[in-house]
């Protein structure tokens, strides 16, 4: 049996496209004899991969698990609408939630971008590993797919007494949170969390929109100041997780809404953290 090398694996794959293990199985097969190996993975019809790789991959799906301590968003893309709602290009998602979680990855490797060109080799279109993003829970997370994986939402939710995630009351609106952000997708968590660029950019488009209005001209400049201050409440509304009215029900914030929560159950709850993936979309 031949000594098969990283290097020898390395350069299997990087001719061929296939993935790291089919190219260890070939070398390992074909004891060593590369072309062989390469033979071995074109009849298999694994070789065939890279001369994919270049096409456009403008559809997808996006997945999100939990396991209790930890929790992961994958965001997967694909060349047409028809792969991105088969059966196996979402248990492709799925396994690979699973394994990031288990064995603790952090960045795309080549175990995983192996299992994407596994399922290149049998479906034969060009599949890519977008994103991936790995969240400590905290207390409890609640997750939610909407569709056919269009969209994936995780918020991460504090309290000081665990044991009311146990309430399905408590459950039912942590799960509504996750509906919300899935509906409004807001760009920050906060008023505190804004990027203080983006802030100060918003605070100069209103002073100058106050400046032009012939209205205001003559009011004085504690009065122009409360307009424009008012002008960013208004935004922060808009953008902001917390700020913005409850999907649930329009006439609170989502803040007021937890705040409801906390003084009924006599326990903190708040949103510490939430992400929201959409298909197609790599920011």
């Amino acid at each position: 049996m031949a000594n098969i090398s990283a290097a020898d694996v390395k350069k299997l794959r990087d001719v061929t496209g296939a993935g790291m293990m089919d190219c260890k199985k070939a070398l390992s097969q074909a004891d060593g004899d590369f072309a062989q190996a390469e033979k071995i993975l074109k009849e298999m019809g694994l070789a065939a991969v890279a001369k994919r790789q270049d096409r456009a991959t403008e559809n997808g799906r996006v997945f999100v698990k939990a396991d209790g301590k930890k929790a992961v968003l994958l965001s997967l893309s694909c060349e047409t609408d028809f792969v991105a709602k088969n059966d196996d290009f979402a248990k492709l998602g799925e396994d690979m939630c699973s394994v990031i979680l288990e064995k603790g990855y952090t960045e795309v490797n080549d175990e995983l971008k192996g299992m994407v060109d596994a399922l290149i080799a049998i479906i034969k279109e060009n599949m890519n590993i977008q994103k991936f993003t790995v969240v400590d829970i905290d207390t409890y997370a609640s997750t939610y797919i909407h569709g056919e994986g269009s969209v994936a939402v995780l918020v991460n939710l504090h309290s000081d007494k665990p044991e009311i995630f146990a309430n399905d009351d408590v459950k039912e609106f942590a799960h509504d949170l996750a509906l919300h952000a899935a509906a409004f997708k807001p760009q920050y968590l906060d008023e505190k969390s804004v990027d203080k660029s983006y802030e100060e950019e918003q605070l100069s488009i209103f002073t100058a929109q106050v400046a032009q209005d012939e209205k205001l001209a003559s009011k004085p400049d504690k009065v122009k100041d409360g307009i424009i201050r008012g002008k960013l409440s208004k935004l922060y509304k808009e953008i902001c997780f917390t700020s913005q009215a409850f999907v649930k029900d329009d006439t609170k914030s989502v803040s007021q809404a937890c705040a409801e929560i906390s003084k009924k159950y006599g326990a903190e709850f708040k949103i510490v953290g939430y992400c929201v993936y959409q298909a197609g979309v790599t920011a």
